[in-house]
């Protein structure tokens, strides 16, 4: 019988035969091109509309966006460049195409599940942005889809194809500086205020808010920019504890060895320094109690000084945006981007470690190839998700506090963020007294369950899903 690549892809792989894939698709040559869509990209899809142009062994063929005048735009851009492209206005008509094997998604938060499974269950292979979900419970329905239909999903956490990554966590996994002690993430991003309307704001003519708005109730438009800030509003995204965060979540995940869900959480923090349409922290700690290694992460979302968005930002040791894993003898550090150090105690640079790789061409070989990793698989990616949403529950569920009461109830080894936190805010003109910060619940989890348990658990447990309109469903 002869097999065009999908048909074959997707035969193979929905009768569970990665090892008949792996040849085949290797006899195939490079002229056998994987058929690919960018479904979303008025901001991080331009990147990747870039990345497949430039790909080995992919052809971008189609575009999908809500917005008649991104679409339009972008589609004009690759004309210019030779590259023509078929335009979609509904991701569910690009899942259904036959003539389409692959989709890259870089929607607002609270569809990249529901697209990723609905292109799965039509056979199709996905790569979706961080956070690759919206809430708990979608993530681990995204990782059974996987494994249900045996397509290749991989995440958007570039840092797994940095190869100065892995070789510098395997360096300090073998010992060289002494035993793991805590693992550090940093987000400190100066965002702005999205500002405050007093009535709705006008869609702009053509877009489908409907589509848009997906498995969330559709809504009059709160905010007085349509695209991106949606970001900061708690249906649609998930602050930048489940923006930014995700990428040195995963990092930290990465250096502990890729476990589940840690013990615990415990989150404080708040929306800080003015009064908008955003109702997600611009300012959080975030504890998760890993045995024996736990991780801190920090998000702050103000300058360093007076509220000055162009005095600069803060930095723990050098770091931003990116991660410290912290061992007994030095510690590994790095920002968002392929190089990495590890320094002695008093911060010489020992060894440093550079390099990376194409994360979408990454995906594209895992195609090809029928082999793809699993630390750059759908559960990997949940798993990193997951502490961004656990983190953003446990703050939920909290009380304005006194910085004392926050203080005494974080474990003694984060005292010193606590600290810290208090003096910056302190720099911003931040009073506590009288915008106090909110100290978030301490719930355990039964991780293997991915549930909460413990005195707070019905209420936290709520919080792992949400409602799902009709007709926006996810796939069973």
């Amino acid at each position: 019988m002869s097999f065009n690549r999908r048909r074959f892809l997707t035969a193979s792989a929905f009768a569970g035969t990665w090892s008949l894939l792996a040849p085949h698709a290797r006899a195939l040559g490079v002229n056998d091109e994987l058929r690919v869509c960018v479904i979303g990209f008025n901001s991080r899809g331009k990147v990747h509309i870039e990345s497949i142009v430039k790909a080995k062994g992919a052809r971008l063929v189609a575009l999908c966006d809500i917005d008649p005048d991104v679409l339009n735009k972008q589609a004009d851009a690759l004309a210019k460049q030779n590259v023509t492209v078929t335009k979609y206005d509904d991701y569910r008509k690009v899942c259904e195409a036959k003539d389409i094997d692959a989709v890259i998604i870089a929607t607002p938060n609270h569809t990249h599940c529901l697209i990723a499974m609905t292109a799965a269950a039509n056979g199709k292979h996905v790569y979706v942005e961080k956070p690759v979900s919206h809430n708990v419970w979608e993530g681990r329905r995204l990782a059974e889809a996987q494994e249900k239909h045996k397509v290749v999903i991989q995440h958007g956490f570039q840092r797994r194809s940095e190869t100065c990554w892995e070789e510098a966590i395997d360096w300090i996994k073998a010992g060289n500086i002494g035993k793991m002690t805590l693992a550090r993430g940093f987000c400190y991003k100066p965002r702005p205020s999205i500002g405050k309307v007093t009535a709705p704001t006008p869609i702009e003519p053509g877009v489908n808010y409907d589509l848009w708005s997906g498995p969330r109730e559709v809504k009059p438009l709160m905010r007085a920019k349509f695209h991106y800030d949606w970001h900061w509003q708690s249906p649609y995204g998930n602050g930048d504890l489940g923006n930014q965060g995700p990428h040195q979540l995963d990092v930290c995940r990465w250096a502990l060895g890729d476990p589940g869900l840690p013990k615990s959480v415990l989150s404080v923090g708040g929306r800080l320094g003015y009064s908008d349409d955003g109702d997600v922290a611009n300012t959080q700690l975030v504890w998760l109690d890993y045995d024996p290694v736990p991780v801190l992460f920090e998000v702050r979302g103000l300058p360093k000084a007076k509220l000055d968005y162009k005095g600069g930002v803060d930095s723990y040791k050098g770091e931003s945006i990116g991660n410290m894993i912290e061992c007994e003898g030095g510690w590994l550090g790095g920002g968002h981007g392929p190089k990495c150090d590890v320094f002695d105690k008093d911060g010489k640079i020992l060894k440093s470690f550079k390099g990376s790789q194409s994360h979408i061409q990454n995906w594209v070989d895992a195609i090809h190839s029928g082999k793809p990793r699993k630390i750059n698989g759908a559960e990997s990616g949940h798993l990193s998700a997951a502490l961004a949403h656990i983190g953003n529950i446990s703050w939920h569920l909290g009380d304005d506090s006194p910085i004392d009461k926050i203080r005494s109830t974080f474990p003694k080894v984060a005292g010193e963020a606590v600290d810290r936190l208090a003096a910056h805010l302190d720099a911003n003109g931040i009073d506590l007294a009288k915008t106090p910060l909110k100290l978030g619940a301490a719930l355990t989890i039964d991780s293997k369950a991915e549930k909460f348990t413990g005195p707070a658990a019905e209420k936290a447990n709520a919080l792992l899903k949400e409602d799902y309109r009709k007709g926006f469903e996810l796939p069973v």
